[in-house]
């Protein structure tokens, strides 16, 4: 009976079943990316991340540990120098399960499984989207914005202000000012007009 067995036996006794896992994590340790199956993948996946976790602490208990599961010394020492270092700041999800279609004799799910840290062509697309964008807007007012924002393009447009109030005085003045000279002119204009009626009646009486 299998009551509360949630893994996948695989088709597989349990020997067969671990040799072959352990032939596959070598594997992907020393290839970085393997192509199998789906159900394999998800099975490797659960054999191999523990392992690459334990290799995050150096020490000969934890290289023994880990070889009694691969029985293979060049895999753990690769692991253990170049994997571990690479995978030092990531939490967990050290691998990548990608679908890559059905195989043709059987139609079984294909996919490919990697490391994460090793996909170069995802980490360079991360980092561009990590990049923050500008923005730019239609009118380019944002130079504007940030000129009147400061404290001194306040000052200035206070100034302004001040200015167009002081001209606008004078001007009211000079039309005061204009329209007395002009009342004044008027004014003088007929007392002359009056002088000259004046002396031409003196004239006709002197004749």
């Amino acid at each position: 009976m299998r009551h509360n067995k949630k893994f996948n036996h695989l088709g597989r006794k349990s020997a067969h079943r671990k040799a072959m896992l352990a032939n596959m994590a070598s594997s992907l340790i020393e290839n970085k990316r393997i192509s199998t199956t789906v159900a394999k993948a998800k099975a490797l996946r659960m054999y191999v991340e523990p392992l690459i976790t334990k290799a995050k602490n150096d020490t000969t208990h934890s290289r023994r540990v880990v070889f009694s599961y691969l029985q293979n010394k060049d895999a753990v020492s690769v692991l253990f120098r170049e994997v571990a270092e690479k995978i030092a700041d990531r939490p967990g999800g050290y691998t990548r399960i990608l679908k890559t279609g059905n195989r043709l004799g059987d139609n079984a799910e294909m996919c490919i499984i990697e490391l994460v840290d090793y996909n170069e062509t995802m980490l360079a697309a991360k980092e561009e989207t990590a990049k923050p964008k500008r923005r730019r807007s239609r009118r380019g007012g944002s130079s504007n914005k940030s000129d009147s924002s400061t404290p001194v393009a306040e000052k200035q447009k206070a100034e302004k202000k001040v200015e167009v109030v002081e001209d606008v005085k004078p001007v009211e003045e000079t039309e005061v000012a204009s329209e007395e000279t002009e009342g004044k002119a008027e004014e003088t204009g007929e007392e002359t007009k009056v002088n000259e009626e004046d002396s031409s009646d003196e004239e006709k009486k002197e004749e």
